[in-house]
């Protein structure tokens, strides 16, 4: 249904006038710091969370999968629930969860298959290959219809939280997202995806804002459904020009912070903060860009492992946007001795540079980590990123 107050058509949840009910069901929140640190605010420390940090790397998650597939994980509540809150449980040091799902679901919902082969990662069998393949999308996705099992894995993940931490809920970001729709799975070229912007740059912005769409109904249905922070995904905005992302990618993202915001306003819902993880979009321009937390709608922005903090502040210039990153994940692979002297040297770079810091991987956990030394790498935070 459409609001004469919003531009954007809200959209059919079974949350939208219960909402505050479920709020109130939900255990008190007993760490607030990754809440307070997206605001801006000083914490005592960097609050701490993971990228992937439910998966492949814990036995107990590969013990799931052994009678699951990946997508039944996802789309099994009860399954994506559990495996939210393993990383939870045996890390008391974090300080956020993030729900278990992929960002190729949005696909899914689009009317496109998606597969997921152990030795491929992600493939879509039928790709785009030109814009009269975008008439092939769902014209209209009802996002609980074909997402709801997501909504149902988010409220029994905040109960089973019990306030232990926050949970973070996500989507991919358009760019990325189309990529995979165009390249039909990952790519180190992407000479299928790429070119669409030079040979159709009208249809590439209307595909970009079609899926921008359903991300953003998404992101307002996790809320609704109990996640009190969100993130963008933008995996391969680094593959763009500076120009192209400006005049392709960010104008989508966008689209899905305001409509996520306006919607919320709309319903009464105070909002969450939202993050855009926007790998490799790493230059000035862009940075400046992506200054502004008003122009852009994003609370926080996150950094990969190729930027130095200070830098960035200094690109930014006195806009005071917060900031998530930005270990090298392979620090993980450092020993202990390696892990703690890179925490304590990135700790007293973000101290310089000031501002809200939460403190993450500059991508996801790989496989091959050892639990343990992401435990050591939790604690190193705790210890390196007091305040002085």
């Amino acid at each position: 249904m459409s609001t004469e107050s919003s531009q954007y058509a809200i959209p059919e949840l079974k949350n939208l006038g219960s909402w505050r009910e479920l709020e109130k069901s939900f255990p008190p929140l007993k760490n607030d710091l990754l809440l307070r640190a997206a605001k801006g605010e000083d914490t005592p420390r960097a609050p701490v969370w993971v990228m992937r940090q439910a998966g492949r790397y814990l036995p107990e998650f590969l013990e799931v999968r052994k009678s699951h597939s990946f997508f039944e994980c996802c789309q099994t509540p009860s399954i994506a629930s559990a495996l939210t809150l393993q990383p939870i449980d045996r890390y008391p040091n974090l300080d956020a969860s993030i729900i278990f799902c992929d960002i190729l679901v949005v696909p899914q919902a689009l009317g496109m298959e998606v597969l997921m082969e152990p030795s491929k990662g992600p493939v879509l069998p039928k790709p785009l290959v030109t814009p009269e393949d975008i008439k092939r999308l769902n014209s209209n996705v009802s996002v609980e219809k074909e997402l709801g099992y997501l909504f149902e894995a988010i409220t029994l993940t905040r109960k089973g939280l019990a306030g232990r931490v926050p949970l973070i809920g996500f989507c991919g970001a358009p760019w990325t997202l189309m990529a995979y729709m165009c390249e039909g799975g990952g790519s180190k070229t992407f000479e299928k995806s790429k070119p669409w912007l030079y040979k159709y740059p009208q249809e590439s912005k209307d595909l970009l804002i079609k899926i921008a769409d359903v991300c953003a109904d998404l992101l307002v249905g996790q809320v609704l459904a109990g996640a009190q922070m969100l993130q963008v995904f933008d995996s391969w905005a680094g593959e763009l020009t500076p120009y192209h992302y400006a005049e392709f990618a960010l104008p989508a993202c966008k689209h899905i912070s305001f409509k996520v915001k306006s919607i919320l306003k709309e319903l009464g819902h105070p909002g969450v903060a939202i993050t855009l993880f926007a790998k490799g979009a790493n230059s000035p321009s862009t940075f400046k860009l992506l200054s502004n937390s008003e122009e852009t709608g994003y609370d926080t922005l996150g950094l990969d492992w190729t930027v130095d903090p200070l830098e960035v502040r200094e690109w930014l210039g006195n806009k005071r946007v917060n900031l998530q990153g930005n270990f090298d994940p392979t620090v993980l692979y450092g020993d202990k001795d390696g892990i703690e002297k890179e925490v304590k040297r990135l700790s007293e770079q973000w101290k310089k540079a000031g501002g809200g810091w939460i403190a993450n991987l500059g991508h996801g956990i790989t496989p091959n980590v050892k639990p343990e030394d992401m435990g050591w790498f939790l604690e190193c935070v705790h210890k390196y990123s007091k305040r002085d």
